[in-house]
């Protein structure tokens, strides 16, 4: 997927730097198994832009640090943690508001230089990113366990059955966790006769 922002050459007046956007997913699953369905999440509706700073700490597996206005107060930046597969719809967008700038910065804003980034994306980095999130592959586990060598990912949705190392493999679950191979084919449904 490509911006349609100008280019570094062609930056207009009042580009403070770039960075990588995503929305808010329309349905997240949370809970048990992931088996609670939500518009939005807690703290961002659904489709809320979000504004994904680089990465200065790692808040943990699968989650990111966003920048966003909030469910409740629509007016003011906020910054939170927020699980990656809550995002959709990655791309990149020049940043023009002095006040996102402050929020992207976080504590190590600088009131004395309100328009500059501190830990700025580079277009083309954050493009990479971008394009590697758009194009989500699931991990797959075969018979309840990681599916180790070679490592093996299906697209999502998952295909019904796959084919690996000659081993024919059949779709038993697919859920917010990754795709459950089984080597064992599913069941042939009974159908009484006329």
């Amino acid at each position: 997927m490509t911006d349609t922002d100008p280019t570094e050459e062609e930056a207009p007046d009042g580009l403070l730097g770039w960075c990588l956007v995503a929305n808010v997913a329309q349905e997240t699953a949370s809970g048990e198994g992931g088996l609670d369905i939500r518009r939005g999440t807690k703290h961002f509706s659904a489709g809320t832009l979000l504004w994904i700073p680089p990465v200065r700490w790692d808040p943990g597996h699968g989650r990111w640090r966003a920048v966003g206005r909030h469910r409740g107060d629509g007016r003011r930046y906020v910054n939170m943690v927020v699980r990656a597969d809550h995002l959709e719809n990655f791309r990149v967008k020049g940043v023009y508001s002095e006040g996102l700038v402050r929020g992207l910065n976080g504590y190590r804003h600088d009131p004395a230089a309100p328009r500059t980034l501190q830990n700025p994306w580079t277009r083309e980095r954050a493009q990479s990113w971008a394009d590697a999130r758009n194009d989500l592959r699931e991990p797959v586990f075969v018979d309840d366990r990681p599916y180790a060598l070679p490592r093996v990912s299906v697209p999502n949705p998952p295909p019904a059955e796959i084919q690996v190392d000659g081993e024919t493999l059949h779709l038993a679950h697919y859920g917010p966790r990754g795709a459950r191979y089984s080597r064992t084919p599913p069941p042939v449904e009974w159908t009484p006769e006329p």
